[in-house]
């Protein structure tokens, strides 16, 4: 089975249906197989305009969210079922993303929920919940090389968690890098872009830099909407 490969703002994944890889995709399985990729997206169920998939990580455990990773699979769902409007659901929840006249993908992700801030290993921390949980530092991206596994495997963490350091740049504008848990740094996230709006601009529109690529944030009433490209590379 020959997986497709996508990109979103610099996040690479690659892309299957179970139905056709012979069965569902196990943890060692994923390590052997995503090579250089962020991740795996395997499709468990696609009618129409409707999908359900998984998001495995690279070292073969499941995320509970990825906006970029929905995202491509609302972009391969739009151009297999020709709908300008899809539904991508990961576990309990379902996103609502629409083809926008210039290709990019507009996404409902859902409820956020932004926490008190604490302080994590000398660190004054902000967790935000996307569907899955974060980790901001508003400081240097620079120092996310050292920031990130620190705080990734914390036992304030069971779990583990995202960490994104955020340098503010001014109104609606925010340059940040971004440690995925299971992962390690990666070019870009898409739950990681509506994390740091919210934790530093709260409600409106938010532009987050990444190495990767800008990705824009809409909050609206605790709900947050992500903007950003999505290309097939293979």
């Amino acid at each position: 089975m020959r997986f497709s490969r996508w990109r979103a703002a610099g996040n690479e994944y690659l892309l299957a249906e179970r139905a056709e890889l012979g069965g569902p995709l196990a943890p060692d399985r994923v390590r052997s197989e995503v090579g250089d990729a962020d991740g795996i997206l395997e499709v468990l169920s696609a009618a129409g305009p409707e999908a359900e998939i998984v998001i495995w990580n690279a070292d073969g455990s499941t995320a509970e969210m990825s906006g970029n990773g929905t995202r491509i699979a609302a972009r391969w769902l739009a151009d297999r079922s020709g709908a300008r409007e899809v539904r991508i659901r990961v576990g309990p929840r379902e996103v609502v993303a629409r083809v926008l006249p210039d290709g990019e993908i507009e996404q409902e992700l859902g409820a956020v929920e932004v926490y008190e801030r604490e302080r994590v290993a000398g660190l004054e921390v902000i967790a935000v919940s996307v569907g899955n949980p974060h980790a901001v530092v508003v400081g240097d991206p620079a120092d996310l090389p050292l920031i990130g596994p620190l705080l990734e495997t914390h036992p304030r963490y069971p779990q583990r968690t995202n960490v994104q350091v955020a340098r503010v740049d001014g109104p609606g504008r925010v340059t940040a890098r971004v440690w995925e848990r299971g992962v390690g740094e990666t070019q870009s996230s898409g739950t990681s872009a509506v994390a740091v709006a919210a934790a530093t601009q709260g409600e409106g529109e938010v532009v987050v830099s990444f190495p990767g690529g800008e990705l824009r944030v809409r909050i609206e009433r605790g709900r947050a909407h992500l903007t950003g490209p999505v290309e097939r590379v293979e």
